[in-house]
């Protein structure tokens, strides 16, 4: 089987139910491919680890149609695979993560171009993107509701 990361399979980066009913093509390009790998190596394996229990992949690669179709920005970061929507999964394990913990180890132990608190007064998801070292701007926001953000303060 095909891996992103140790954590991430292919299957699961690329996975859309919306894609699947609507017969749409999710299929990820090379380059989109590595920008997946070091997303899921700068940012999600990293929290993986500190988090020790399995955390859900709800969205990672979109493709144009894909992305157009859920009604995306056409400049979200998920049509390069450079995005990761995420959600704790809370298990029985002593000491497990919420989406909560996650958004603050995110900010304050790693490197990411933009961190959102996605809806709520604990969020509901993260929205997690990483361009490069160089062109990451640690950007922080919260979702108040769809396409409206504030900066987290």
């Amino acid at each position: 089987m095909k891996k992103i990361s140790k954590h991430i399979s292919y299957k699961e980066a690329t996975q859309s139910n919306y894609a699947s009913q609507h017969k749409i093509a999710n299929k990820p390009k090379a380059e989109d491919v590595k920008n997946m790998e070091l997303l899921a190596e700068k940012v999600f394996e990293p929290l993986r680890e500190w988090v020790d229990c399995p955390i859900r992949v709800n969205s990672m690669f979109r493709s144009e149609e894909l992305n157009s179709a859920l009604k995306g920005s056409h400049t979200s970061s998920h049509l390069k695979g450079q995005a990761i929507d995420i959600t704790s999964m809370a298990c029985d394990k002593e000491g497990c993560k919420s989406n909560l913990d996650m958004f603050h180890y995110i900010k304050d132990n790693l490197d990411f171009d933009q961190l959102i608190w996605e809806f709520g007064a604990e969020p509901r998801w993260l929205h997690v993107s990483y361009k490069n070292e160089k062109d990451n701007r640690k950007q922080v926001l919260v979702t108040k509701k769809q396409g409206v953000y504030r900066t987290w303060s």
